[in-house]
């Protein structure tokens, strides 16, 4: 009989954000016999965290174990006031790491730290980064499990040369350098005037603003989708022949290993868990953060070296099978049923 989970995160895509690991993983795992109580989906920040709280007390003599999505940023203290209770009423817990910047947060709240994560059952890093950062912090109680896809909802493009059509996906947040996306364009755009920027996601914390108003003031063609959910932006990207990925703080972004799918070949910054996820001139091309002119160098050498993005796609799709579910799911099973 497979265990009962509660999985707590932010569960916000009926709030207009995009799907989180929370909502695709749970569905995941209930798929597979697992039976999962999620929280929360209450956008109010406050009330969010007096839901989880809430749910950790709900539901403290039913459940196995307890997951909780673990972010470096302000979402952080939500991991930790979740943890503090599983401890009290004594339920296993599972901090999934998340946050890109969590090296950071060891150092800067090293006490909350080492109590939630010496305190759990294991700690699921989804990046070798992070896996690798908790080592060396001294804990080791640290298990390696990626982020998964279903691989068959991602037909391979083959693509015998590109054009510079770039898609961009992700939520509007600043710390994911979204402006940078256009600068790019509007450089390429001087190059190439059949250059396209196509940019999915929602608005996160007034970054998408800033984007409209600058494409806007330089009268650059971008395409603003909005938040498209998973099937509509695999069609779109199609029509696109090259990802940017232009962040300033990553671990292992999902929609990364979903271009490289597609046979999308990709540009990326070379910060945080990335160089972990991608070899330079192997799988993708890897640039400095905050510099327009290398990314221009990156696609350009993309537009005219047809062999090499063959090659590139290749092998990014032979590395995004090892995120396939069936493979991962091994891995979780291991964790959640001993």
């Amino acid at each position: 009989m497979k265990k009962s989970l509660l999985y707590i995160g932010n569960a916000l895509s009926s709030s207009g954000n995009t799907i989180t690991v929370i909502e695709s993983l749970s569905k995941k795992l209930v798929g597979e016999g697992f039976v999962v109580t999620i929280a929360s989906s209450r956008k109010n920040k406050i009330t969010r965290l007096l839901d989880m709280a809430f749910t950790v007390f709900k539901n403290r003599k039913k459940v196995d174990c307890a997951l909780v999505d673990t972010y470096s940023t302000q979402n952080f203290w939500y991991a930790v006031v979740v943890a503090t209770l599983c401890r009290w009423y004594q339920i296993p817990y599972i901090p999934i790491l998340h946050g890109g910047n969590l090296p950071h947060r060891l150092q800067k709240n090293p006490g909350q730290s080492k109590k939630l994560f010496s305190g759990a059952k294991t700690n699921v890093a989804p990046s070798r980064y992070l896996f690798d950062a908790f080592q060396k912090a001294g804990f080791s109680n640290i298990t390696y499990i990626p982020n998964a896809i279903e691989l068959h909802n991602y037909p391979f493009e083959h693509r015998n040369s590109v054009l510079p059509r770039l898609l961009w996906v992700r939520s509007f947040a600043q710390i994911y350098h979204p402006l940078l996306a256009i600068k790019v364009f509007e450089r390429l755009k001087e190059l190439y005037p059949v250059a396209e920027l196509c940019m999915v996601g929602p608005e996160k914390d007034g970054a998408l603003k800033e984007c409209k108003m600058y494409a806007e003031a330089k009268k650059l063609p971008v395409v603003f989708t909005g938040k498209l959910d998973k099937a509509e932006w695999i069609k779109r990207a199609l029509h696109y022949d090259i990802f940017i990925n232009t962040t300033n703080f990553d671990n292992t972004p999902v929609s990364v290993i979903e271009a490289m799918a597609l046979g999308l070949p990709v540009v990326s910054t070379r910060v945080g868990g990335i160089p972990f996820l991608l070899d330079h001139k192997k799988d993708a091309l890897l640039v400095p953060p905050n510099k327009v002119e290398d990314f221009v160098e990156a696609i350009v050498f993309l537009c005219n070296h047809a062999s090499e993005v063959q090659n590139l796609c290749k092998n990014a799709r032979r590395k995004a099978e090892q995120f396939n579910w069936k493979n991962v799911k091994q891995l979780w099973f291991e964790v959640l049923e001993a």
